[in-house]
């Protein structure tokens, strides 16, 4: 592995912070596939995208684990802000990134993520052709999950009050107020609605996956960007890239992925279900990320 740094080239002055995954015997004067690996909302390339990284790196492939804008290792400001426009051009900005380099082979990059993470991936590629093929974890399609909800019980209407909120905060923030702020999962094992989400909490706060740069929110502002976004806006038309979605069959988030599955243009997409598994197993469970990888390393391989 190699900690790196890079300009991000979409004029925000920031710079990524990212760790490179390198495939055994790595000869950098060949050329090697390579594979952008996004961490879910709320995380850092420490947690659950670095591991898919170094499981992709076993398989042949450079992957690369990276931080956010405003999150984690990379800079920017407001901290945490969660901005799902910029997330997706964080992706083409990894790539960018990834074409100076000598032994990566510019015409077989690939991308994936995990939760909200694969959401963005999906909505890079629609944006970016460089994108040779797709991969999903768990995905979450962060604006359909703040506007109804995690189980798709919400109707879009009653999401405008978040609007409102992330505005008057955008007003409060600008005037010198603290800053607000809300839970990307829950915040307290009290707050977690189901074992799912407590789950979530559990992965965040807790020694099972918590990392000192990784609170586990974003700033109150970003819902003005959140609730209005669709990660998989015109993918009937211009997603055409090679899909592999990995979901689990228990997992509240599923829906996500059976939407994509049914928009997506690709003539070649697929969806592997982890039986038993639910939205959190699949960010560190060694059972669950061992099947994952068993979908998604031949994809990549056959795709890229």
């Amino acid at each position: 592995m190699q900690k790196v740094t890079f300009p991000n080239t979409n004029g925000l002055d920031i710079t990524l912070a990212g760790v490179i995954n390198f495939p055994e015997a790595f000869d950098e004067n060949q050329t090697y596939p390579a594979v952008v690996v996004s961490h879910p909302g709320g995380g850092v390339k420490e947690q659950t995208s670095g591991i898919y990284a170094r499981k992709l790196a076993e398989n042949g492939f450079i992957a690369i684990a990276y931080d956010a804008s405003y999150q984690g290792e990379s800079t920017g400001s407001p901290r945490q802000l969660e901005n799902p426009y910029v997330r997706t051009e964080d992706i083409s900005a990894v790539i960018d990134y990834l074409t100076t380099l000598p032994y990566v082979d510019n015409d077989r990059i690939g991308a994936m993520g995990i939760c909200a993470g694969a959401g963005y991936t999906v909505n890079a590629a629609i944006n970016d052709r460089r994108i040779k093929a797709v991969g999903t974890v768990s995905m979450v399609n962060i604006g359909q999950m703040f506007r109804n909800g995690w189980e798709n019980n919400v109707k879009d209407s009653d999401a405008i009050p978040y609007i409102d909120f992330g505005s008057v905060s955008r007003t409060a923030d600008t005037n010198g107020n603290e800053i607000a702020i809300i839970p990307m999962a829950p915040l307290k094992e009290e707050d977690a609605p189901n074992e799912e989400l407590r789950q979530a909490w559990e992965y965040y706060h807790t020694d099972r996956a918590e990392y000192c740069t990784a609170p586990g929110f974003a700033t109150a502002r970003s819902l003005n960007q959140i609730i209005t976004y669709d990660a998989f806006h015109k993918a009937e038309a211009f997603l055409t890239q090679p899909l592999q979605t990995v979901a689990g069959s228990n997992a509240g988030s599923k829906w996500m992925s059976d939407d994509l599955m049914e928009r997506a243009a690709s003539a070649d997409k697929h969806m592997h279900i982890v039986d038993g598994a639910n939205h959190m197993d699949l960010y560190d469970g060694k059972t669950e990320i061992t099947e994952a990888i068993g979908a998604l390393a031949p994809f990549f391989s056959r795709t890229l």
